[in-house]
């Protein structure tokens, strides 16, 4: 499967603009308070919630996969920031390797606070992390 690359990303957010538009008496509004109004988030929101869920899946084994085969834990005894499940970057050469998902979604994996990834459930982690970003 092809990783949807940035192109693609805004060319999907540019139909969403428009379908937003459709809705009777929100033309004239801008994007963002269309988006609130409908209980909407961009599709890039979206897009990084679910590769943050599908993470937790994988790292928790929720899923029927080894973690191995995406991400590498790690591991410093020394750690004493932030939670216990950062993942490692691995480098490079290729730019295009960068929106693959195993690459794209570390940074923000590594960012988010203990309690949310310490969560029991796939339901408690989406709630603890909709809750953090204020979704």
């Amino acid at each position: 499967m092809e990783p949807i690359l940035e192109r693609d990303m805004e060319h999907l957010e540019k139909v969403q603009r428009t379908a937003t538009k459709l809705v009777k008496g929100y033309w004239k509004l801008p994007y963002e308070e269309r988006l609130q109004r409908l209980n909407l988030t961009t599709i890039y929101i979206r897009r990084l919630r679910g590769d943050l869920i599908e993470t937790y899946k994988i790292i928790t084994g929720k899923e029927n996969m080894k973690c191995e085969k995406f991400f590498h834990l790690y591991n410093s005894e020394h750690n004493t920031r932030g939670h216990c499940l950062k993942l490692a970057t691995t480098r490079s050469r290729l730019e295009l390797r960068r929106n693959f998902f195993s690459q794209r979604v570390i940074s923000h994996w590594n960012k988010l606070p203990m309690h949310v990834v310490k969560a029991n459930t796939v339901n408690s982690f989406k709630n603890r992390l909709d809750k953090e970003w204020g979704i």
